[in-house]
């Protein structure tokens, strides 16, 4: 057995299932979690349910003196424990009749019956004090035990009740919360929410206690940025914030400037808060903004140059593209048209296969050899020796067509 001064064995257990878990002796019980026990407290026996088993903690967390536990809940404990739990319901119907005969201005809200039966406490909420002092006398003669009545605040009120909050989830306060910690209407600017109570208040109506869960996140994001209308310096010049968010952490900034106004956003560090604020009419606004240093390149300009140049290819393998021209094409009558041209290489190209396809000149006697203007070529002369008409003239006349007033067969 695990022996220490220092610490002690103990369990954790709840009342009724919800609120804070107190330490309680373990007095040599074996308890596992979720069991029903019986412990001893400052009013009596009473029924509890475990939370934690047997555990060690230090000293300095139990608040002397600790109570044990007297033994785990037996089937005897349980129907003793149900009969009471019946009896809850009986007793909170006769103290609401109770309350309106006495015509008291008070909201019962629970009643519970002590584990031996010899106490019973209702609770209730008033906006003020209330008399209850012969509402107590009545009954305590009915129920024939010890009489408490106990008045508690709304959070509390929802805590025991239960519920679903605004997220939709059940209360926190039901469910984890062990105690109430203030909130503040300042924590709701501070988060920049809209200060309507519908909004920012829980079915308690007083504030959401979750409002607190994030306070501390959303200060120190407030510290680092500068606040709505403060005069800032940025790297396109001076002007004064317009909107702040601090989750994304992004400011928006009017520059200052004679013609339309211009809006600009920038992180948190890319601009400076000017001691003192905007400057007076005249007065020069102070330089605060320090700036950014540059990353500086993993490579030397002259090495990336040579690189690169190593990997192109030299000037003198590849040639240079040179753009297409088109020129126009002439035709036969000497003119340019619009519609024939064509790229000059295709145009030098088919000159030169005109070229080698007709045949190749002669020189000077050639020319002397062809005979003198005036007289008819050697096919010329082949053809009027064989008697043959001439073939063009002959081909291309067309009949004789008579005029308007020729008669037909004249001419």
């Amino acid at each position: 057995m695990y022996e220490d001064s220092n610490v002690t064995e103990v369990v954790s257990v709840k009342f009724k299932g919800r609120g804070k878990a107190y330490y309680f002796d373990a007095n040599g019980v074996s308890v596992s979690k979720g069991d029903d026990v019986v412990v001893e407290t400052s009013k009596g026996l009473e029924y509890a349910t475990c939370v934690e088993g047997n555990h060690f903690v230090s000293n300095e967390k139990v608040i002397p003196p600790i109570r044990p536990v007297i033994r785990v809940a037996t089937e005897s404990d349980r129907r003793i424990q149900a009969l009471n739990r019946g009896r809850e319901s009986e007793a909170l119907a006769i103290c609401r009749r109770k309350v309106a005969e006495h015509g008291l201005d008070m909201k019962l809200v629970d009643v519970e019956i002590s584990f031996e039966g010899n106490k019973i406490t209702f609770y209730f909420t008033s906006d003020g004090r209330v008399d209850f002092r012969e509402l107590v006398k009545d009954l305590a003669g009915v129920f024939r035990s010890r009489i408490e009545l106990r008045q508690i605040g709304v959070r509390d009120e929802a805590k025991i009740l239960g519920g679903l909050g605004m997220c939709g989830r059940p209360f926190c306060c039901s469910q984890f919360l062990t105690d109430f910690q203030p909130v503040s209407t300042k924590m709701a600017k501070t988060q920049s929410l809209s200060l309507n109570p519908t909004k920012i208040s829980g079915v308690c109506g007083r504030l959401m206690c979750c409002l607190r869960y994030e306070e501390e996140a959303y200060e120190g994001l407030v510290k680092s940025l500068p606040k709505v209308n403060a005069y800032v310096e940025t790297p396109a010049g001076f002007g004064s914030v317009t909107q702040v968010s601090l989750l994304r952490g992004i400011v928006k900034v009017r520059l200052d400037g004679d013609g339309e106004a211009v809006i600009k956003s920038y992180s948190g560090d890319e601009i400076a808060v000017v001691p003192g604020g905007r400057p007076k009419n005249g007065e020069a606004p102070v330089h605060v903004l320090k700036p950014r240093p540059v990353p500086a390149e993993s490579e030397e300009p002259g090495e990336a140059e040579a690189m690169e140049a190593a990997e192109r290819p030299a000037e003198a393998d590849v040639p240079a593209a040179q753009p297409a021209r088109t020129t126009p094409v002439r035709r036969k009558n000497g003119h340019r048209g619009g519609r024939g041209q064509k790229p000059e290489h295709q145009e030098r190209r088919e000159h030169q296969e005109r070229s080698a396809e007709r045949p190749e000149r002669g020189g000077r006697e050639e020319r002397q050899s062809r005979p003198p203007k005036g007289e008819p070529r050697r096919d010329e002369k082949q053809r009027r020796s064989s008697g043959q008409p001439r073939r063009q003239n002959q081909a291309r006349r067309r009949p004789h067509r008579p005029k308007s007033n020729e008669a037909p067969g004249e001419g």
